[in-house]
């Protein structure tokens, strides 16, 4: 493990590792402990009672943040007809068909952050599997970015929409903002993202559905969230 530098750990003995902060509490801690020269992405760490290797217990989903993500988001759209011009006048950044295919096939190319398709278009957007699949770029029906209703979807990205999927271990990692938007932000993109994350709740899922909590800034300490108040933010 590469060692810590002394600002992280200043940063980290402010936190007490063993305690469970309230939303409030561990937000604020995460901003005081915040110590880059940079506007740091605060990032939520989700640890949920499932399975992941069970196929009904695969958490995944998205949510557009109330606030967004602080960071803009190039968009990708590949449709034909009068799908491209939906797309365009929605904000894409890049539009087109078979030769934006043949354009990351050949060149290479991936100067973009999310990719759309309409679901006409899937056979060909298929090829780009093993480019774009390890990258987490490929277009999915469940998250919303293979659809006909392309205005929609580049809107809900460029408005601050969040994909997100447990991973092998159980765990859901998703960015709730950064560290300019301050505390009511924050909190209320974490609520919107918890709102979500008990929707998904999988029908098979048995015991402590959401077991554990941390916030941190992209280059800061954990900071360990209780539980027990998450259900009545997500719902407020």
């Amino acid at each position: 493990m590469a060692r810590r530098g002394k600002k992280y750990l200043a940063a980290k003995a402010k936190v007490d590792t063993t305690k469970r902060y309230s939303v409030d509490e561990a937000i604020q801690k995460v901003l005081e402990t915040h110590w880059a020269n940079f506007d740091e992405s605060v990032d939520a760490a989700i640890v949920l009672g499932v399975d992941p290797r069970k196929a009904d217990q695969n958490v995944r989903g998205s949510v557009v943040l109330p606030h967004g993500t602080g960071k803009p988001v190039k968009v990708l759209v590949i449709a034909k007809g009068e799908k491209v011009k939906e797309a365009e006048e929605a904000g894409a950044d890049y539009v087109g068909g078979e030769e934006m295919v043949e354009k990351i096939q050949k060149e290479g190319w991936l100067d973009f952050d999310k990719v759309v398709a309409t679901p006409d278009m899937m056979g060909l957007v298929g090829r780009l599997g093993r480019i774009l699949g390890p990258r987490g770029l490929m277009p999915n029906a469940k998250t919303g970015t293979v659809t006909f209703d392309v205005a929609k979807a580049v809107k809900d990205i460029k408005a601050g929409k969040v994909d997100f999927r447990v991973d092998k271990a159980g765990v859901v990692h998703a960015p709730i903002g950064r560290v300019s938007f301050g505390p009511q932000k924050l909190k209320e993109n974490f609520a919107a993202l918890m709102e979500t994350i008990y929707r998904l709740k999988p029908a098979s899922s048995k015991g402590t559905y959401v077991k554990s909590v941390a916030l941190s800034t992209t280059m800061g300490p954990g900071v360990k969230v209780d539980t027990s108040e998450l259900k009545n933010l997500a719902a407020a």
